[in-house]
């Protein structure tokens, strides 16, 4: 069973909402995000990212870091303002992304069931970026921004959803604006007697899985063992809770993460391409999207590719059969020299909410030699993966679109 629960909001006041809300705080660099909050003193990016208001050059984990975006928090507090819900609530949260909708629960999430697994992981987490939220969740006594679950779909929970924002007993949303990126947030607080009834209908779903916010959740486990060793927690406690939104993994979209290699190894492209053709790997002029699974896009010497990789060994391990795992193991490591992609500087990873033309305008410009452009993961592969124990390839999902920090915070 998966355990979920109401919490009291701290939230802005709708007509504000669309000023307060930004964007996650690892999607975009410092550059990108004090461009983003550039003439907007209630961004949240002054918070999840208040390295922005400091010097150029300032060290993103220095203490005057955490010192600002404790002292922008309480000063976004009073401005937007931020009000703190009366009683403990359940949220419906709906994104719309053109012709794309899913909506989920917001709610608060077992840190037991965390760390029991009960909420799979499928992704390895980096020690510096779990040592700046947690230190940030610490400062600030709050957990700013939603992690992202998905569950395996449910009538009984649809059927709730359903009747609460479409039904005879839908009513007015407390937010509804679309974002500069297009992305449209609406957001229903559940009734009381909803909120039961969703809380109720959850306990029959047997998993959670994260599929953003691995750095997020890992941190909110390690923020409530940090807050007990001080004493300031016994027993239950809003420590013992993580914020998060849970869709039904019927309507998650996810996006291809592509890759492009700064040089060649020393080859010319018409070794690689002969390289690449004596793995067994069927090369074909081709588009720079591609058709299907098992199809990548290779943009070369000024024209796309289409490559067919081979089969994956028979007995190769679910993580070992994606496209990522196949790209690499036939193309990248042996004929490219990449080591491992989650340390080596020569590859870089571009999110298919760009879109493949950043790919050949990279190679073009030069920043590049080559890039690869790949079809999604589906989200049946993330979730068996995590059944069985196993840890996605790096930069393989991109979930889109993406929830908005500031909307809705967890004070703990």
């Amino acid at each position: 069973m998966s355990s979920i629960r109401p919490f009291r909001a701290l939230r802005p006041e709708p007509a504000k909402a669309a000023l307060v809300s930004a964007v996650p705080y690892d999607v975009v660099t410092a550059a990108e995000a004090a461009a983003l909050a550039d003439g907007n003193p209630l961004s949240y990016l002054r918070v999840s990212r208040a390295e922005i208001e400091l010097p150029p050059d300032t060290n993103p984990y220095a203490d005057a870091v955490y010192a600002t975006a404790a002292r922008n928090f309480a000063r976004l507090r009073a401005a937007a303002p931020l009000v703190e819900e009366v009683a403990p609530t359940l949220y419906l949260y709906r994104l719309r992304m053109g012709d794309h909708t899913q909506t989920g629960i917001a709610a608060t999430f077992s840190v037991d069931e965390y760390e029991r697994d009960v909420i799979v992981k499928h992704e390895k987490t980096r020690k510096d970026k779990e040592d700046d939220r947690t230190r940030h969740i610490v400062e600030l006594r709050a957990q700013t921004g939603p992690v992202f679950l998905t569950y395996p779909a449910s009538a009984a929970v649809d059927k709730l959803v359903a009747n609460a924002t479409e039904g005879p007993a839908a009513r007015s949303p407390l937010f509804d604006f679309t974002a500069p990126d297009g992305v449209t947030h609406t957001v229903w607080p559940a009734t009381d007697d909803e909120a039961a009834q969703i809380t109720a209908a959850f306990e029959d779903i047997p998993a959670l899985y994260i599929a953003d916010g691995h750095h997020r959740a890992a941190s909110a486990m390690r923020a409530r063992h940090a807050l007990a060793g001080d004493g300031q927690t016994e027993g239950e406690s809003e420590a013992d809770w993580f914020l998060a939104v849970a869709f039904p993994h019927n309507q998650m979209q996810i996006l291809p993460y592509h890759r492009v290699v700064k040089d060649l190894a020393g080859r010319t492209a018409a070794n690689l391409m002969n390289g690449i053709r004596a793995a067994g790997i069927t090369v074909t002029p081709g588009t720079d999207t591609p058709a299907g699974p098992g199809e990548v896009a290779m943009y070369l010497d000024g024209a796309w590719h289409r490559l067919l990789l081979a089969p994956a060994a028979a007995d190769a391990a679910p993580a070992d059969r994606l496209d990522v795992s196949r790209l690499y193991d036939q193309v990248l490591a042996p004929l490219l020299g990449i080591g491992d992609p989650r340390t080596d500087k020569r590859i870089d990873f571009v999110g298919g909410i760009r879109g493949p033309q950043a790919l050949s305008a990279a190679v073009d410009r030069g920043a590049a030699a080559v890039a690869f452009a790949l079809h999604p993961t589906r989200i049946e592969d993330v979730m068996s993966i995590a059944d069985a124990g196993g840890i996605m390839p790096p930069k393989s999902t991109w979930f889109e679109p993406k929830l908005r920090d500031g909307l809705l915070v967890h004070l703990i």
